[in-house]
């Protein structure tokens, strides 16, 4: 019998096997899997690929019948690299407790999954391993998968003399009434500092970026920014304006786009694809190219 100390160390398949459902499902299970990604909540870790060792074992349902050798008829274990590669590849990510759901999510979207075992451990941030052990179950234990019919937002980027001019209202009001809108602005006028440093310079330029939001909020209230996918998706539900401050999502990206200054309509076409925009208005610019619709408003 494992004490609840040795328990507690061993691989996720004893400890599956010390809590075993009724009926004693079938597992099938990942060891020792090794990949390198860019995740941590300290800044030392940005930028920096580190390992990552996972050991998962997932419950799957017993066959209803003779599995006849047909792979169809199972929990592929690709099921589990693969929820791995998708929750990394979805943004990044400060947490290994965020990383660990993400993957049980994954796996217990499919039919055939009870419970998933995720073990996740950082091999390169100490001298051993730093690691959090999940267990979830089919029931209510995966994510919501993302509403496929939800709303569609109109992203609009503003130019500074869009924002300083005196009709800003009108224009506002016309955005205001294509739908759910979200605004998008450039760096103020003034140039920010320049550093020589890629990854210091890509934060100035992105806080100027929120400052310039926050000055267009200071001329019309219905501009509320924000800078949360939560808080973005809040708004849209609710048919509200925003103004997108980008720091937090660009930096969180898996591919992150450009956030130099010269760069800022681009910057809104690949943010208006992140939210599955139905229409990109450019407003007192010139259009980028785009996989989606495109308005150009000239002055």
């Amino acid at each position: 019998m494992a004490t609840e100390t040795s328990l507690a160390f061993d691989h996720p398949e004893a400890r599956a096997a010390d809590s075993p459902p009724e009926g004693f499902a079938d597992r099938i299970s990942l060891r020792d899997h090794v990949v390198e990604a860019d995740i941590g909540a300290f800044q030392a870790e940005r930028g920096r690929r580190q390992r990552l060792l996972f050991n998962v074992v997932v419950e799957v349902r017993p066959p209803r019948s003779a599995l006849g050798d047909d792979v169809d008829r199972i929990l592929s274990y690709d099921t589990i690299t693969e929820a791995i590669a998708a929750a990394l590849g979805e943004d990044r990510l400060n947490l290994l407790e965020t990383l660990a759901e993400r993957v049980a999510a994954g796996i217990l979207s499919e039919p055939l999954a009870l419970r998933a075992f995720v073990r996740v451990e950082k091999l390169d941030r100490g001298p051993g391993a730093l690691g959090v052990e999940i267990v979830r179950a089919a029931t209510g234990g995966a994510r919501a998968a993302a509403d496929p019919d939800g709303p569609r937002p109109v992203v609009a980027f503003l130019s500074n003399d869009e924002i300083d001019a005196p009709d800003l209202a009108g224009r506002l009001d016309r955005i205001e009434a294509m739908g759910p809108a979200i605004l998008c602005v450039g760096p103020p006028r003034e140039p920010a500092p320049r550093t020589g440093q890629a990854v210091v310079q890509r934060r100035i330029d992105l806080l100027a970026i929120e400052q310039n939001c926050w000055r267009l909020a200071g001329r019309d209230p219905r501009c509320v920014v924000v800078g949360t996918r939560t808080e973005l998706d809040w708004s849209l539900r609710h048919n509200r304006m925003t103004v997108w401050a980008p720091s937090k999502l660009v930096l969180d990206a898996v591919e992150p786009p450009s956030a130099d200054p010269s760069d800022t309509v681009a910057l809104a076409a690949w943010f208006a694809g992140q939210m599955r925009a139905r229409r990109l208005v450019i407003v007192g610019a010139e259009g980028p190219e785009a996989d989606l619709p495109v308005d150009v408003w000239p002055r």
